[in-house]
């Protein structure tokens, strides 16, 4: 199973919400290079990098910091937030992004988003099924719809999707624990890749969705807090 820290940017500074809520933003560095430099050097190999800037304009804001992220380490750096149009995903690319998440534009545009999977492949192109109360939300969280999270997935797989980020976001940043029920069901009725997202506070969080399925799991706030220190993730994965 991947460990996939998690460095979400806003203003150009490494920060962590709750629950998605951008007033409860708190700050954890004012170098996202730099922890991505530490992440590297304590064996981790993936990164989940996000835009909350672009998740809320619309657009990539801060494709400087992912192309600094990708020339001075070796990460394997999926990329998200604001990718909307084919601008935004040929600058992530560009940028060294291996994979791109696309959540909002998959709901809202997903001619565009099924274009992609058939531009870049399935392997580079990222479901991202963020929900609450198992409902899709879109626009950095700040939308929600009556999509069922189960049914949605299924109707992308059907379509060629192959990977999927689901995180829930009302374990987001709680460090109450994985949506374990969750992740079962989508792990039991579907084929697709699944990536966890959203509560993990503890090494037993992690080997209990191993122990599910789970292909990953992204850590953002139990890393922060020093909750799942950095030196004990390689012996988990």
């Amino acid at each position: 199973m991947r460990i996939i820290p998690a460095i979400d940017v806003i203003n150009g500074k490494c920060v962590r919400l709750t629950k998605g809520d951008y007033t409860t933003k708190k700050i954890y560095s004012d170098n996202p290079i730099e922890m991505a430099k530490r992440f590297e050097d304590h064996g981790i190999k993936f990164l989940h990098l996000v835009d909350l800037d672009g998740a809320l304009n619309q657009h990539v804001v801060n494709y400087k910091i992912l192309d600094r992220i990708c020339s001075t380490t070796n990460l394997s750096v999926d990329f998200g937030g604001g990718i909307k149009a084919e601008s935004d995903i040929q600058i992530a690319f560009e940028c060294g992004a291996k994979q791109i998440t696309a959540g909002s534009v998959a709901v809202n545009n997903p001619a565009l988003f099924f274009d992609w999977i058939n531009e870049y492949g399935a392997d580079k192109i990222i479901l991202g099924a963020d929900c609450k109360n198992r409902k899709i939300a879109t626009l950095g969280w700040t939308a929600s719809s009556k999509i069922n999270v189960l049914d949605y997935i299924k109707a992308y797989e059907k379509k060629g999707v192959k990977n999927v980020i689901c995180t829930d976001i009302e374990k987001d940043g709680m460090l109450s624990g994985t949506s374990d029920e969750l992740y079962k069901t989508i792990i039991q009725q579907t084929n697709i890749s699944l990536i966890a997202s959203g509560g993990v506070s503890s090494k037993e969080n992690l080997l209990k969705l191993k122990a599910i399925g789970c292909k990953g799991v992204i850590i953002g706030k139990a890393i922060y807090e020093g909750k799942i220190p950095l030196n004990k993730i390689s012996e988990i994965c």
